[in-house]
C-alpha cells in the first residue's frame, strides 16, 4: 500500500509539472545562424517570461511538418522558412494567420509593427526575422589592386578573368545574370521580375550564364553549400563567387580571409518565422514569437552574424551602440543588407515568382547546366 501511494504520488508530481511547465520549440537550420538567434533573442525571451525555448536543426521545405501532422504528434511550434514555404503552407493551413499590429508590439517610437517591417509579408502567416544577401565577394589577390564595384564586374572576364562560383540552383541566378547584362532592375528588381515573367526574358538570363560558364577567360564551378563560396575564394579555386554575405563576413571579418564583398546589385532574402497551427502549445509559442521579433530581440541577432533585423527600428538601436558586434570592435551597419550605402541598386527576391515557377524554371536550368 505504501508503495503504491508513493508510485500516485510520484505521477501526480510528474503530472504536475507536466501541465505547469511550458517549453516552445524552435525548428531552424542549424550553425552560427541557430546560435545567433539563441543567443541574440532565443534566451533574453526565455528569461522574460520565464519559459523553456528549445531549438532544433532541420533541412528546409515542409515535408517534416506535414509529416508530423499526419502522425497526429506535431512537436514543433515555431518554424524558420523561406518566403515560398511560407506561402504553401500558409494556404495548405500548416501555419497561423497573424493580425500583424494586434500580434506584434509596435517599434520604440509608436510605429506599428506592419509599418516597421522592412518589406511587406508574402503571407498573413509570416512575421519577418532577418533579411540576408545573395551578393559576391573576390579574392583581393586575383587583379593587382584592381577590385570589382559592379554586378556588371561579376561577368567581365576580360578586365577580371578567372573562374566564378555560383549557386547550384536557378533562384537567385537569373535575376543576378539579368541585372549583370545591364537590365535596369527598377524599385525592390521589379523590372527583372517582369522580364522572367517572359520566355525571352528567361533565355537571356540563361544564355548570360552559359556565356560565363564557357568563356576560356572565364568558367563556373557550382555551389550548394554555404560554406563553399568563400572556401573557394581562400583556395584560390575561383576569383570571384556568389554567397550569402554571412558566411563571407565570417571570412573576411572574424577569420581575416583574403576577400571583400560587393553590394551592387545584390538579392536581399528573407528569413520568416510561421506558428504552426495546432502546435504543442500554440498560444505560448505566439507570445514567445512577438517578443523574439520585436525591435529589441531582432537587434540582438545581430550582436552574433552580419545578417540585417527585418524591423526597420532595430537598426537605429544597432547604428545608436556600435561597435555592435560581440567582438566589442566591429560596426556592424556596414555589413548589414539593408544600410542605406548597401541598398543603391539591389533586388528583393520574389517568394511568390518562386513559389509559383521553381519547378518549371529548375527543370529548364539543370538542363543548361548539363550541356555546360
Amino acid at each position: 500500500m505504501k508503495k503504491l501511494s508513493k508510485l500516485l504520488l510520484a505521477l501526480s508530481f510528474a503530472l504536475s509539472i507536466t501541465s505547469s511547465a511550458f517549453a516552445v520549440t524552435v525548428a531552424s537550420w542549424g550553425g552560427a545562424y541557430t546560435e545567433s538567434q539563441r543567443l541574440g533573442y532565443g534566451d533574453p525571451t526565455a528569461k522574460k517570461l520565464g519559459v523553456e525555448i528549445n531549438w532544433v536543426d532541420y533541412s528546409g521545405g515542409l515535408s517534416e511538418i506535414k509529416a508530423q501532422k499526419e502522425a497526429g504528434a506535431i512537436t514543433w511550434d515555431i518554424i524558420d522558412v523561406y518566403a515560398k514555404d511560407i506561402i504553401n503552407g500558409c494556404d495548405e493551413g500548416i501555419f497561423v494567420e497573424f493580425d500583424f499590429d494586434k500580434d506584434f508590439p509596435a517599434a520604440p517610437d509608436g510605429t506599428p509593427a506592419s509599418e516597421d517591417f522592412f518589406a511587406p509579408m508574402p503571407s498573413d502567416c509570416a512575421v519577418g526575422n532577418i533579411l540576408y544577401s545573395w551578393n559576391y565577394a573576390f579574392d583581393t589577390r586575383a587583379f593587382d589592386g584592381k577590385e570589382p564595384k559592379t554586378i556588371k564586374d561579376f561577368f567581365n572576364t576580360k578586365k577580371f578573368p578567372g573562374k566564378r562560383a555560383l549557386y547550384t540552383g536557378a533562384m537567385t541566378n537569373l535575376e543576378i545574370a539579368l541585372a549583370g547584362d545591364g537590365v535596369y532592375m527598377g524599385k525592390g528588381g521589379s523590372e527583372i521580375y517582369k522580364l522572367l515573367e517572359t520566355e525571352a526574358g528567361i533565355n537571356r538570363a540563361m544564355d548570360k550564364i552559359k556565356e560565363l560558364c564557357n568563356d576560356e577567360n572565364g568558367g563556373c564551378v557550382f555551389w550548394s553549400a554555404g560554406a563553399q563560396p568563400p572556401e573557394f575564394l581562400v583556395a584560390q579555386e575561383v576569383v570571384m563567387a556568389t554567397g550569402w554575405n554571412g558566411r563571407f563576413f565570417n571570412a573576411e571579418i572574424t577569420e581575416g580571409a583574403p576577400i571583400k564583398q560587393v553590394w551592387d546589385g545584390q538579392g536581399l532574402d528573407y528569413e520568416y518565422f510561421g506558428l504552426v497551427a495546432g502546435g504543442p502549445d500554440e498560444a505560448n509559442a505566439k507570445k514567445a514569437l512577438a517578443e523574439m521579433t520585436s525591435t529589441e530581440g531582432l537587434a540582438g541577432s545581430a550582436k552574433y552574424i552580419a545578417y540585417a533585423p527585418y524591423r526597420i527600428s532595430s537598426l537605429e538601436i544597432i547604428e545608436a551602440n556600435e561597435p555592435w558586434f560581440k567582438d566589442g570592435k566591429t560596426e556592424m551597419m556596414p555589413q548589414m543588407p539593408t544600410a542605406p550605402a548597401n541598398t543603391k541598386k539591389y533586388f528583393l527576391v520574389n517568394g511568390e515568382f518562386w513559389a509559383e515557377n521553381d519547378a518549371e524554371l529548375s527543370e529548364k536550368w539543370e538542363a543548361m547546366k548539363a550541356g555546360l
